[in-house]
């Protein structure tokens, strides 16, 4: 069975605005309560993915998906001998998941979640 998509990111300069952008755009609702100040985001989508609305520290605005593995080192090792590169190696996520980012051939950025 292949790889699910489980988890999407959109950065951008001004997090709050998106957050109300998006939220208001698809009726989703956006959960900024914490100290980061990230927006979780819950879709209220029985068939969709929910995802997290963020200020990106560089300013700059893209969007991730996040892909759940088995392994996140064995998928960034693959990843790279298929031509990507690794961004982010594994890390933890206080009370949350493991992480990992890479990108693609041609720089396209894409996470990959372990207990999503």
């Amino acid at each position: 069975m292949g790889a699910a998509v489980t988890h999407f990111e959109i950065h951008g300069k001004d997090g709050d605005t998106l957050k109300k952008f998006y939220g208001e755009l698809f009726d989703w609702h956006v959960d900024s309560n914490n100290p980061m100040e990230y927006g979780m985001v819950d879709t209220h989508a029985g068939n969709g993915i929910n995802g997290g609305i963020t200020k990106d520290m560089s300013g700059a605005a893209l969007v991730t998906i996040y892909v759940e593995v088995d392994d996140l080192q064995a998928a960034l090792d693959k990843a790279e001998s298929l031509g990507g590169k690794t961004v982010m190696p594994p890390a933890d996520v206080p009370g949350g998941p493991s992480l990992a980012q890479f990108t693609d051939p041609e720089g396209n950025l894409i996470g990959l979640a372990k207990g999503m």
